[in-house]
């Protein structure tokens, strides 16, 4: 049996950080839906996205397939329905396709839904690109429990103060935590294989730091946030999420965000997370063309992958900065950045294609990697289909 996630139109919803990925690549606590789902049934997945993507994210060979929405993350409850369904069936919630198993290697959502089970699904949904730090703190728990079940932590060295339950810290191999404090009465901490956490810090649950990442001296983090793999923060952060292979390295403010791969934020870069009058923030929508209410009073930076910003920037509340964006220079730039631009407040214009692309290899480089050439493609499509924003 092959297991397939699938994208539907929330794909769109989460653009611009699903530009580069399918929505399973997403990560929300501490594994990303498609590293949870492999968790939880225990095989390698495949994917049915973008045809953009689908050179990098292969398709399931022949075969019967169970497809699943990417969008939404596994629990015992919805394994054990989908694990029933025969070859023809599927089950749906709020007209939402979940599952559909069948003999292709893929499969039409709007045929599927017709057919099958409305069923009641209470499993974590990601629909909009702030559920992903909103919902984080949900995510981090049930991460939390899955990876530590019937595992025992690395001892804490006693440099350390918890306050709370130290049951609900757990180290991975190659962590290092020295002179920190570890409050989890609000929810657990998770320290990747091979991550440090610096003396001076504090840390508020629920806070997962993935593998080979470091919070340095005298961070403050509170939760929920999720630092992914790869990468280096410091400053105050607040209810966040880094998807990996990102910088945050010095201090400056990033509150209710959510940072794409290979980012960088410049010394002293602050974002804004509430409007001065308290109302609700909107975001830039891909799909409306225009900024829509997110029902949130918190809500700060969205940046897609790729992009940088020089040294204290300052973004505005219900920012959107698209994939391989420059910023820089005084003021405030618009709160949307579009994808492949240079520039700030005092005017943006045209990041070229190959002068991004150089910089990207240069960041692949300092971690002793290689951009791939169908990475290349997928940067390159993004950079066409996206010139409209720029114009």
């Amino acid at each position: 049996m092959n297991y397939t996630l699938f994208d539907d139109l929330t794909w769109h919803n989460l653009l611009p950080l699903t530009f580069t990925k399918p929505v399973s690549e997403i990560r929300i606590g501490i594994l990303t839906i498609t590293e949870k789902w492999e968790h939880f049934l225990n095989c390698k997945m495949t994917f049915q996205s973008q045809s953009h993507l689908q050179e990098k994210y292969a398709l399931p060979v022949h075969g019967e397939t169970l497809f699943i929405n990417g969008s939404i993350c596994p629990d015992s409850d919805l394994v054990k329905q989908i694990s029933h369904l025969e070859t023809g069936e599927g089950i749906k919630s709020n007209g939402k396709l979940i599952a559909f198993r069948c003999s292709e290697n893929r499969i039409d959502i709007t045929s599927a839904l017709n057919v099958a089970k409305e069923v009641e699904a209470r499993a974590l949904r990601v629909d909009y690109v702030w559920d992903i730090f909103s919902k984080n703190g949900e995510a981090i728990k049930s991460d939390f429990a899955l990876l530590t079940h019937g595992r025992n932590s690395l001892p804490l060295s006693s440099t350390n103060t918890v306050i709370g339950n130290t049951s609900e810290v757990f180290i991975e191999e190659g962590a290092i935590i020295e002179a920190a404090i570890l409050n989890t009465k609000s929810g657990p901490i998770y320290v990747g294989k091979d991550s440090e956490i610096m003396e001076g810090s504090v840390v508020r649950g629920p806070f997962a730091l993935c593998e080979h990442s470091a919070l340095k001296l005298g961070t403050k983090v509170y939760g929920p946030t999720t630092i992914g793999p790869y990468s280096k923060v410091g400053g105050e952060i607040n209810n966040s999420v880094i998807f990996g292979f990102s910088n945050k390295a010095h201090d400056g403010f990033l509150g209710n965000s959510v940072i794409g791969e290979w980012c960088n934020l410049g010394a002293d870069s602050n974002n804004s997370n509430l409007k001065n009058n308290y109302g609700n923030v909107k975001l830039f929508s891909y799909v409306e063309e225009r900024p829509v209410d997110t029902g949130l009073q918190f809500c700060g930076l969205i940046m897609g992958d790729h992009s940088k910003c020089g040294i204290n920037t300052m973004f505005n509340t219900g920012t959107v900065a698209g994939v391989g964006a420059n910023i820089f220079g005084g003021g405030f730039p618009p709160t949307h950045i579009p994808d492949f631009s240079w520039g700030g407040a005092e005017g943006m214009e045209e990041y070229r294609f190959d002068k991004m692309l150089e910089t990207a290899q240069r960041v692949y480089a300092r971690r002793g990697l290689k951009i791939s050439e169908d990475e290349k493609k997928i940067l390159e499509t993004i950079f066409k289909d996206t010139k409209k924003f720029r114009n």
